[in-house]
């Protein structure tokens, strides 16, 4: 389908054409008009500038139709048909002197019957002129209606009237039409505006959420990395088969943490993000995974999970519930390294779900000798650096699922409960 308004858009020399030549068709008709004695809009002359121009140009214009009509004959002289045709020429200039024109329109609409162009010119002032300019520009035009009222004999007659509101309805309509257009066009325009701005905000959450998503899962597999990597500080004599499965196992971090890192560079980098940039989300039978993820590490982990139909958790819940416990074994491995964390998930649809981490501030030494670094829980390791930012993505976590969250410190532990609606 052609779109005309882009036609138009991109030829403006033949809108403006166009425009042109409705308006010679249209001042035809409005010459027929009076010519009949009805009256669009005051004429102040009574005919003498077209007098004058026909001593000064004394040749005739008059076009003779097929049928012996005179359509441009509105005056005994061709005087009287040059000025409007070119004032409807004129309107080639609206756009580049809109405020001049109409004015120059205006004083001439006195003499000549140029109502047409001269409604052409108020329109495109109201479109393009500032508001004062308009508003000066539109007094002008109706400035000959009272003229033209006190110079008529009194009482004004019916056709004097007539011509007095057919002057100040076409102005008012010319002019109020020019600003709803301008009004449209500011709407469309703030509209397009906000459309791309909720757009770039919709992108921008995404980008932000997925990239939370992919920090917690970096986060936890560097914490990881360490501990494997502590652990084979403390142990430069243990057995090769054990370093092997240690350095296997760093490398497998490794690689893990660098696939995740090249995901995150992706989808910052990604000009429009969809649901296909996003990475496979957990569930809550990944919950098991993490758990061995990290007693693999040598961290001593308990586990209570009493869970009511657990099939029955939304996508939504159960990876805000493993991205928490992941946040919370990553926290616990870069600031109680070494000490004894305890995990509790417990809940169901009628009660929700109810998370609670518990670990002691300090390690707690095993009693009798030693265990081997890589086959048991590693001597205290040093505890990695954390950015404070932890618990507070945790709870914007919690704060989004409509949950609550609360954690305190004793003088020997550290306690972090959470609580989240249960959806299906």
């Amino acid at each position: 389908m052609i779109d005309v308004r882009q036609t138009w858009r991109s030829r403006p020399g033949l809108a403006e054409l166009a425009v042109a030549m409705a308006a010679v068709a249209l001042t035809v008709l409005v010459v027929r008009a009076q010519r009949s004695g009805l009256s669009v809009y005051p004429q102040i002359g009574g005919g003498a500038p077209a007098s004058l121009l026909e001593e000064v140009l004394p040749f005739h214009w008059a076009l003779t139709g097929l049928s012996g009509i005179q359509p441009f004959a509105w005056a005994h002289t061709g005087s009287g048909s040059l000025v409007p045709l070119l004032s409807c020429a004129a309107l080639g200039l609206r756009r580049r002197h809109p405020a001049g024109l109409a004015v120059a329109l205006i004083v001439l609409s006195t003499g000549w019957p140029l109502a047409v162009p001269m409604l052409i010119a108020l329109f495109t002032v109201a479109t393009t002129c500032p508001a004062r300019t308009t508003w000066a520009v539109t007094a002008a035009a109706l400035v000959p209606v009272p003229v033209a009222l006190l110079l008529a004999p009194y009482p004004p007659g019916p056709l004097t009237l007539a011509t007095a509101v057919s002057a100040v309805t076409l102005v008012a309509g010319a002019v109020g039409w020019g600003l709803v257009v301008v009004g449209l066009r500011e709407r469309a325009v703030r509209a397009e505006t906000e459309a791309a701005l909720r757009t770039e905000q919709a992108r921008q959450h995404a980008r932000e959420e997925i990239a939370r998503e992919m920090h917690d899962v970096l986060a936890h597999r560097l914490s990881l990395l360490s501990m494997h990597a502590g652990a084979l500080e403390y142990a430069p004599g243990a057995p090769p088969e054990q370093l092997a499965e240690a350095v296997g196992v760093i490398r497998h971090s490794a690689t893990r943490a660098l696939e995740d890192l090249q995901d995150v560079l992706k989808v910052l980098r990604a000009p429009v993000v969809g649901d296909h940039t996003e990475p496979p989300q957990p569930t809550h039978v990944d919950v098991a995974q993490l758990i061995e993820e990290s007693r693999a590490a040598g961290v001593e982990l308990h586990l209570r999970q009493r869970l009511d139909d657990p099939a029955t958790m939304s996508p939504a819940l159960a990876r805000t519930a493993y991205r928490l416990l992941q946040e919370a074994l990553t926290n616990h491995r870069k600031h109680a390294p070494g000490a004894p964390v305890t995990l509790t998930l417990e809940g169901g649809p009628e009660t929700g779900l109810t998370i609670q981490v518990t670990n002691p501030l300090e390690r707690v030494a095993p009693a009798g000798p030693a265990p081997n670094p890589l086959s048991g829980p590693a001597p205290a390791p040093k505890a990695l650096p954390g950015s404070g930012q932890g618990l507070i993505g945790m709870r914007e976590r919690v704060d989004l699922a409509g949950g609550r969250m609360r954690h305190r410190t004793t003088p020997t532990d550290f306690h972090l409960d959470v609580w989240l609606p249960w959806t299906a």
